[in-house]
């Protein structure tokens, strides 16, 4: 009798658990992701983005409640409201009101409406890198508004030959940058609501009233990124003097790069850089054709850090020159004619306090090198992080340098021939021994009761 009264107040005491469990399931949730890649997780990146936005972000879906599409973006935002608790998820129905929809603009079915801080963006794909974007734009606290120097012969931000920068002004306008074509020849001077200027390779020197606007945007506190080439000659001494930079002869000639296999020895392959809030946790490689090495000179006015640096089994080539694609050949090291051996610096990040009111610091970058942006290398390992991480950096903008694109791993799995081996046979034998062991195992165990 006692033993049955202790089975049923087992048999209750199980229930009563299983339903306390479903009704806490019902409160609380827990999510955990056993994939090897977290690849079902918010990435890091996107998560310290959302930690960076102070205030609720409301995303708005106008997706019908037919179909299973609600059920897939509520699940897709879930990742992003686990990581911040005032993110809201609501859906409209764009049948309900078509005329509405219209009027604001909808146009596919499950179309988002992220606002922020005042801001809204719309995205018409759901994915990481379109979500996370979007609220990177928001979350800048003002628009930014860099100028590219132009009518000389630069790299053109929206252009598609190989040397310009179309793809990576793309890259810009995702983040919410805008970006214009300034000509100081109509112009005469850079206007006071620039954030950043870049000057990208001109190939025409420059008329001394332009130049001579460029030293005063800098005297009165502004940013800049100076992009400098081989052999340029642009009339821009005076710029040079007023940031302490000196240009070495030639082009730098890295024998380490051959071990990343490129055979040209004027591509500079970097992946270790001097510590600064540009480089810090950046770890992929990146390549740059036959750059330029850059001097400090005594006495700077300016804070200076390398950002980028060759390795000790370089020097800048002063003789023969090598073109881009042409073997190393005869280039070797002769200390001739002002060569210097490596390691050589030929990118440098810049500080000091800055002029403008109501602005700390002001930021210059200059780098011995354009190509690495451009159309042609922008896809060279990680151009594109590097060069936005630069100016993110001059922007102020420090707390998204750690944000960068997502990337896809590599989810391939090679097997060698023994391990192909071994996988086969324990298909074939060591399953079917398993089964059969452990059949017999139980029918033995039966047979004995």
């Amino acid at each position: 009798m006692n033993e049955r009264l202790n089975n049923v107040v087992h048999v209750v005491l199980l229930i009563a658990v299983a339903m306390l469990i479903g009704f806490l399931s019902t409160r609380y949730g827990f999510v955990h992701d056993v994939s090897h890649t977290q690849r079902a997780s918010l990435s890091e990146p996107s998560a310290k983005l959302l930690e960076s936005m102070q205030g609720p972000i409301e995303i708005v879906s106008y997706a019908r409640p037919q179909g299973n599409l609600r059920k897939s973006i509520s699940d897709f935002v879930a990742r992003y409201e686990r990581v911040k608790s005032d993110l809201q998820l609501s859906f409209v129905d764009p049948d309900a009101d078509p005329d509405a929809m219209r009027d604001t603009g909808v146009q596919i079915d499950g179309e988002l409406e992220l606002s922020y801080n005042g801001h809204s963006e719309r995205l018409k794909v759901l994915s990481e890198a379109e979500l996370s974007s979007a609220l990177l734009r928001l979350s800048r606290s003002g628009e930014r508004l860099v100028a590219f120097l132009e009518g000389e012969g630069e790299r053109k931000p929206d252009g598609v030959a190989n040397a310009d920068l179309g793809q990576f002004g793309a890259t810009l306008k995702q983040r919410g940058i805008h970006s214009l074509n300034l000509a100081l020849a109509a112009t005469g001077k850079v206007p006071d609501n620039v954030d950043l200027l870049v000057i990208a390779n001109p190939r025409v020197a420059l008329s001394g009233s332009a130049a001579m606007a460029i030293v005063d945007y800098v005297e009165r506190g502004g940013n800049l990124l100076w992009l400098l080439d081989a052999g340029e000659d642009i009339g821009l001494d005076a710029l040079a003097e007023i940031l302490s930079i000196h240009v070495l002869p030639g082009v730098i000639v890295d024998g380490a790069s051959q071990a990343y296999g490129i055979e040209d020895p004027s591509f500079v392959a970097v992946n270790r850089y001097p510590p600064h809030a540009i480089t810090k946790d950046f770890d992929l490689g990146t390549m740059f054709p036959q750059p330029v090495a850059l001097a400090q000179l005594a006495l700077p006015q300016w804070d200076f850090k390398p950002i980028l640096k060759s390795s000790a089994q370089s020097w800048n080539e002063t003789g023969h020159i090598p073109k881009a694609g042409e073997a190393a050949g005869d280039v070797r090291y002769d200390g001739a004619n002002g060569e210097i051996s490596g390691p050589l610096d030929f990118g440098f990040a810049m500080t000091r306090l800055s002029p403008r009111p109501g602005t700390r610091d002001q930021r210059v970058v200059v780098i011995g090198d354009g190509d690495f942006i451009s159309n042609s290398y922008l896809g060279n390992g990680g151009n594109r992080h590097f060069g936005m991480r630069v100016f993110d950096w001059l922007l102020a903008d420090d707390a998204l340098i750690t944000v960068p694109e997502p990337v896809v791993e590599d989810r391939n799995v090679d097997l060698s021939q023994t391990s192909q081996n071994i996988i086969g046979l324990g298909f074939q034998l060591g399953l079917p021994i398993l089964l059969a062991g452990s059949g017999l195992w139980i029918w033995r165990r039966r047979r004995r009761r």
